[in-house]
């Protein structure tokens, strides 16, 4: 799985950052900086979380598959 944010929906709240500090930081105006996009087995929970706590519904979990 991968985390993305959607920008024109982001306000910078900044809540992301503090559910998932292990993948998203903050920048100098409170918007997400994502260090590491993608989730692996032992985050999917808390990340999942964090995409449900978004005020503005701004970020979203995408399932990556490997090309068959």
């Amino acid at each position: 799985m991968k985390i993305e944010v959607d920008w024109t929906r982001c306000d910078g709240h900044g809540l992301c950052a503090r559910l998932l500090p292990e993948r998203i930081a903050v920048d100098e105006w409170g918007f997400p900086v994502i260090g590491d996009a993608d989730i692996d087995a032992s985050l999917r929970r808390h990340a999942r979380r964090t995409v449900s706590a978004c005020p503005q519904l701004a970020l979203r979990l995408t399932d990556v598959r490997a090309p068959s």
